[in-house]
C-alpha cells in the first residue's frame, strides 16, 4: 500500500464563478482543482450532461481511483465488466487499472462530482478534448497523451452495448 502525502500549505477554495468552463451542452466541464493546486492530493471537476450524453469513454488510470458522486440526476457508470447506475446522492469509487466510462442516462440529466486520486494534471487533457471537438486536433492525438495524462483508452463490448 502507498500513500501520497500532498505538499501544500494553504485550504483550496475554488468558487463557482472562477471554475474555468470546458464545452457547452450536451457536455459541460467544470475545471475545479488541479493536482498541482492540491499539492497532488486530488484532482476534480464537474461534468454535467443533458438529455442521455456521453462522458467518458471506456479507458482506465494505472495510478489514481476515480470517484464519482452524483449531484443531480442519473447517470450510467461501467465499472470493469459492470454497468450501473447512479442516482442523485449516489457514489461510485472505481480503483486503479479498472475500465471505467460514464454517460447521463438516455432521457436524462446527470451532474456528477469527480475527482481522481491521487491526483493527476488534468486540465491539459480537458482543454485537449476542447481543441478536438473544435477541430483543432485529431481524435487520434489523444493516444500520444495516455500517458501523460494516466487516461488509457480502451474497449468494452458491455458498454458498447448499452450505449
Amino acid at each position: 500500500m502507498s500513500f501520497v502525502v500532498p505538499e501544500f500549505d494553504s485550504s483550496v477554495l475554488v468558487r463557482e464563478t472562477d471554475a474555468e468552463v470546458i464545452g457547452r451542452a450536451p457536455t459541460t466541464v467544470r475545471l475545479l482543482a488541479d493536482s498541482s493546486t492540491t499539492g497532488g492530493a486530488l484532482s476534480t471537476q464537474r461534468v454535467t450532461l443533458s438529455d442521455g450524453a456521453n462522458g467518458a469513454t471506456p479507458h482506465h488510470h494505472n495510478n489514481s481511483a476515480e470517484m464519482f458522486y452524483v449531484l443531480d440526476g442519473a447517470a450510467e457508470f461501467l465499472a470493469g465488466d459492470e454497468i450501473v447506475t447512479g442516482g442523485k446522492g449516489d457514489l461510485i469509487v472505481v480503483p486503479p487499472r479498472t475500465a471505467h466510462a460514464f454517460a447521463a442516462v438516455p432521457g436524462s440529466d446527470a451532474d456528477l462530482l469527480i475527482v481522481l486520486a491521487p491526483g493527476v494534471e488534468r486540465f491539459e487533457y480537458f482543454r485537449h478534448l476542447q481543441r478536438i471537438a473544435l477541430g483543432e486536433l485529431s481524435p487520434e492525438s489523444l493516444l500520444e497523451v495516455q500517458e501523460r495524462y494516466d487516461n488509457h483508452f480502451l474497449t468494452s463490448t458491455a458498454w458498447d452495448k448499452r450505449r
